[in-house]
């Protein structure tokens, strides 16, 4: 990733953290809403669940411009996920769901420049956790 993308992402998400709750909230409605099938392999209480997507987001985010000190920490989040029946499949509706609550949570500063970052960079993210 280029340091324009880090960037763009890490400025966008500054604008993310203010609504972390409803950002979470409209992440997981559009996930549970485009992957019905994902929904057994999470608690019926998702506040706890809700936190910690969005502390994942902070850290991953936060550490863009060192991506190889965090890949350790993403491929055993992945071997979690694993555990959980989580399967390569279910990470393109995890990732429309991603896209789609920063485009309603960022509104006009969802650029198609701020997109194109953030799909690069839950890509790159994705495909070390497939790997994994």
């Amino acid at each position: 990733m280029t340091p324009e993308k880090i960037e763009l992402v890490q400025t966008s998400f500054k604008k993310v953290v203010p609504i972390a709750a409803t950002a979470a909230d409209l992440f997981y409605d559009r996930l549970f809403e485009i992957a019905p099938e994902v929904r057994p392999m999470f608690p019926q209480d998702m506040k706890e669940q809700k936190s910690k997507l969005m502390g994942m987001l902070g850290t991953a985010v936060s550490n863009l411009h060192q991506l190889e000190t965090i890949l350790p920490a993403v491929k055993a989040l992945a071997e979690r996920h694993k555990g959980y029946g989580v399967t390569a499949a279910h990470y393109a509706p995890v990732g429309a769901a991603l896209l789609w609550t920063l485009e309603k949570g960022l509104g006009a500063d969802f650029t198609p420049e701020v997109e194109a970052a953030w799909t690069e960079t839950y890509t790159t993210l994705a495909g070390a956790m497939i790997g994994a």
